[in-house]
């Protein structure tokens, strides 16, 4: 399966809720949810009542978009968190965020997750001093990840110097350096988003 290049707003009014996948946009009256609240197509409009399946699908399919990653591997986190101890939803939820591309954005770096995968891309970032341009590097208690010398100078992360920003407890940033660090691996408890993980876990037990 290809990567979803349509439009943002269409997954957002798919799930029915705020994905947060155009940064600032997000937040204003232009967002498509605000706008217009119903499911794309020409039956969008009409809420058809879920099976159980259909609940825990649709569950699945938002965190997917929440942190944008594809099925194959999202298959291989969910594996993944089976395999560690404690419960398998909080695990799972755990590694998505130590993601590269979360990490960036929920240190501020970025207005959306999007948008860090795209600078992550272009080696905007180091991870502990060196090249970091890969967003599904999972990143470790510890871990350093500051913008590169050579891109401090763009207009981009000037901005960001003069910027305030709630990162997690999990994350410590210097916005004067820019600068980040992770200081203990993220809990259920940091993770503010509406996700009922327990639905993901009941669909791949099925």
């Amino acid at each position: 399966m290809a990567r979803y290049t349509g439009p943002s707003c269409r997954q957002c009014r798919r799930e029915g809720i705020k994905l947060y996948l155009k940064g600032e946009r997000c937040y204003t009256d232009k967002c498509a949810i605000t706008r217009r609240g119903s499911a794309p197509g020409q039956h969008g409009a009409r809420r058809a009542k879920l099976s159980n399946y259909g609940v825990q699908l649709r569950e699945k399919q938002k965190v997917k978009r929440y942190y944008g990653v594809l099925e194959t591997q999202f298959r291989k986190y969910y594996e993944l968190a089976e395999k560690q101890a404690g419960i398998t939803g909080e695990n799972l939820l755990s590694i998505l965020e130590r993601r590269l591309d979360n990490v960036v954005y929920r240190l501020g770096f970025a207005s959306s997750r999007k948008e860090a995968r795209q600078l992550v891309r272009h080696g905007h970032f180091t991870l502990n001093g060196h090249k970091a341009n890969i967003p599904s590097m999972l990143v470790n208690v510890g871990d350093v990840i500051q913008v590169k010398e050579k891109s401090v100078s763009s207009p981009k992360f000037k901005e960001l110097k003069e910027k305030a920003v709630n990162t997690p407890k999990w994350l410590e940033v210097d916005m004067e350096n820019l600068k980040g660090k992770v200081v203990a691996v993220p809990t259920r408890e940091d993770i503010d988003l509406p996700i009922e993980e327990h639905l993901i876990v009941e669909l791949y037990s099925r």
